[in-house]
């Protein structure tokens, strides 16, 4: 479309009030200088600019010759005024008061791991989900520099600029100084800076003004503010996430590029800023508080000086390492002397490979999709030195890393679930109870809450497995919360994967489903990794959250034990676990002979594992009567069967531990001991099945010849 030779591009970018405010700050002119240059009245600007009007097509190229710039710029609006304002290091004075801070407390609240990184700064892309209907795709990329590479990008940062005040911060005492201190000298000394990209696609990017709220402050400018605006599904809520970012540089120093979803100023694209965070210091007789920003000195009279965000060409993202792959809305943060702080990832492999297992560890759930909806999110990691590849793009693959707990969620995704495992590749579904406390003020007399049915999903475990017989706990956009490991399972009992959804995650709408998700969020610490007592919850809640919560756990304990055939029982002599597995074939005790027969043994502890060849190793203690001859018992191995009699097996290794002894295969306690201990090994040659596929029941029975 065309109108009167101007160019038109729909739909038009920024409102013209506030494009025109900021042309005149641009060009330091005043309203009155751009009146008088049009021959217009000062009043007639000021219409303009406070969006009372907005000027006609003939003065808008008028407009245009006045600031230089195309015709079209002024009606679409999609571009600034070209100037002169420089990339700057803006560094905040120190506090007029005497005040000061010693680094950012907030990068305290986690460790400077790698894999708490990958937790907190992926559930940040998750949460900001842009297109429901396609996944976030999130990229993790090592980048090591050295020689003219790096000089290169340390010029592009103005790292001359910054030097004074690493040098100027790094003499004090405290931790931060000292850390940087260290980080300085290996950067002189082996010439080397290792970066961080961690970007994400189809997410909102750093949306909202430069000061006020959005988005965009929320990280670059404000400390404890999460901004999530995702309808209550957000895994974070304390605003604390972003500062694993800050805390994983040596450098405390992260630059960021960011597309948005939604334009600001009429742009989405490279709205480029960095962010510093130093200790208090002094440099040249002026005190600075620690927190600077890299950018366009801001021209407008409100913050004069002060360095914002400004929308960069492509020159400059390169060569600050900050170019994104497409035009997908999301954001580019990179980190600069990323490290880390564990120990446990010191070279470039090492480190690839622990974030490729944070991601699988944390979000394999979300990598998963159903017959009805794809998955939530896409994960990759690459490595490169000096813009060379190093070690490829390797995509985070879920059922590789967990195919127990990926088929598990797999079934339910695609209502495959069964309601009784009958083969070791089903799935079983429960639903477990918990119900949520009332809000303090809304809340009945004697009510306890919302029942919502939060689901259980149980397989068996993979063979290599090396963490089985848990329960994987979830909430929101299935993020892992908290790892549960059931109590009082029966001996015998199969190697099991678990997964526990709950709120949102369920994939349900409702009611009690929004309250469940609330619940459990206001439960959580700020490491999201239990549910438990937290100030939010008992200070929102009525009195009985937190026992709420215990019963929560221990339904979720049952209904494990309820799929994997465990029949509740009365608790008496001994624990219930057990006595139903570790059956006492007890004597009546006669009259005759002198017996003294008053009761039975009973089990006290059981201790069983699957060893590497099959063969299952039990340790059992017993609690015995007092007799006046010796018990002779006889422990005999069996596999338990839904049908007919359950097979014995033979005992490779049976042995005495304490206070008894083996004689001719039987054991044998002496009259008068009270307590004994055995062990067993089976023989998997004279297994029916594999010992990981079978449960074990031990039976002690009656020998002849003993007070058994």
């Amino acid at each position: 479309m065309s109108f009167r030779g101007i160019r038109v591009t729909e739909p038009q970018g920024e409102e013209f009030g506030p494009w025109l405010v900021r042309q005149l700050a641009r060009s330091d002119m005043k309203q009155a200088d751009l009146a008088q240059r049009l021959g217009l009245t000062r009043a007639a600007v000021s219409a303009w600019s406070t969006g009372r009007a907005e000027p006609r097509a003939e003065t808008k190229r008028a407009i245009a010759a006045v600031f230089g710039i195309d015709p079209a710029s002024v009606h679409n609006r999609t571009e600034d005024v070209a100037s002169a304002l420089p990339r700057q290091w803006h560094h905040r004075p120190a506090h007029a008061d005497g005040g000061r801070e010693y680094g950012n407390a907030a990068a305290f609240a986690f460790d400077a791991d790698l894999s708490v990184l990958a937790r907190e700064a992926t559930q940040n892309s998750l949460d900001e989900r842009h297109d429901p209907a396609a996944p976030v795709r999130v990229r993790y990329v090592l980048h090591e520099l050295t020689g003219e590479h790096l000089d290169v990008f340390l010029a592009a940062m103005r790292w001359d600029e910054l030097r004074p005040h690493y040098e100027a911060a790094a003499v004090g005492g405290q931790k931060v100084s000292r850390s940087l201190r260290a980080a300085l000298d290996d950067l002189d000394e082996q010439r080397s800076l290792l970066l961080l990209r961690v970007e994400d696609y189809n997410a909102a990017g750093l949306t909202g003004p430069e000061y006020q709220d959005g988005r965009y402050a929320a990280v670059v400018r404000r400390q404890l503010d999460s901004h999530k605006q995702v309808g209550g599904r957000a895994g974070g809520s304390y605003g604390l996430g972003k500062a694993t970012l800050w805390a994983t540089s040596r450098l405390g120093l992260v630059l960021v590029n960011s597309t948005l979803a939604v334009p600001h100023e009429g742009r989405s694209e490279r709205r480029v800023v960095g962010r510093l965070d130093l200790p208090w210091h002094e440099l040249d007789g002026k005190a600075y508080a620690g927190p600077a920003w890299f950018g366009e000195a801001e021209p407008g009279p409100v913050h004069k000086g002060v360095s914002r965000s400004w929308w960069a060409g492509e020159d400059e993202v390169r060569d600050l390492h900050l170019g994104r792959a497409s035009g997908d809305p999301g954001t580019s943060f990179l980190i600069v002397g990323a490290h880390d702080a564990s120990g446990d990832a010191e070279t470039l492999q090492e480190m690839h490979d622990k974030l490729v297992r944070s991601l699988a560890d944390g979000f394999w759930a979300t990598m998963i999709g159903g017959k009805a909806a794809g998955a939530l999110m896409e994960a990759s990691v690459t490595t490169l030195r000096n813009g060379h590849v190093l070690v490829p793009e390797e995509r985070v693959d879920p059922h590789s890393h967990h195919p127990a707990l990926g088929r598990a969620l797999q079934a339910y995704l695609d209502g495959e679930t069964v309601t009784e495992l009958t083969a070791g590749d089903q799935v079983a579904l429960a639903e477990v109870p918990l119900v949520v406390s009332p809000l303090k003020g809304r809340g009945r007399a004697r009510d306890k809450g919302r029942e919502h049915r939060a689901v259980l999903l149980l397989t068996s475990a993979a063979d290599r497995d090396e963490r089985h017989s848990r329960v994987v706990c979830m909430r929101g956009n299935r993020m892992t919360i908290t790892e549960q490991r059931p109590r009082e399972l029966p001996l015998g009992t199969a190697p099991f994967q678990a997964v526990l959804l709950a709120g949102f995650a369920t994939g349900r709408e409702g009611e009690d489903v929004a309250l469940a998700e609330a619940f459990l969020r206001a439960s959580e610490p700020p490491e999201h990794d239990r549910w438990d007592r937290t100030e939010e919850l008992t200070s929102l809640y009525e009195r009985g959250a937190l026992t709420r919560l215990k019963e929560f756990r221990a339904e979720i304990d049952k209904a494990v034990r309820g799929l994997v055939g465990r029949r509740e029982t009365a608790r008496s002599d001994g624990p219930a676990a057990l006595r139903e597995l570790l059956k006492l074939d007890g004597g009546t005790g006669g009259t005759g002979g002198g017996k003294r027969a008053q009761g039975f043994p009973v089990v006290r502890s059981v201790q069983a594992r699957v060893e590497e060849s099959g063969a299952w190793n039990v340790t059992v203690g017993l609690k015995l009567p007092d007799a006046e001859d010796p018990w002779v018992l006889t422990p005999v191995a069996k596999f338990d069967v839904r049908s007919g009699g359950r097979p014995a097996v033979g005992w490779a290794v049976l042995a005495a531990s304490d206070d008894c002894r083996v004689e001719n295969g039987n054991l044998v306690v002496d009259a008068g001991v009270r307590t004994a201990v055995f062990t067993g090994v089976t023989d998997p040659t004279t297994h029916p099945v594999r010992g990981r596929l079978a449960r074990l029941v031990i039976d002690v029975q009656k020998a002849r010849g003993g007070t058994a």
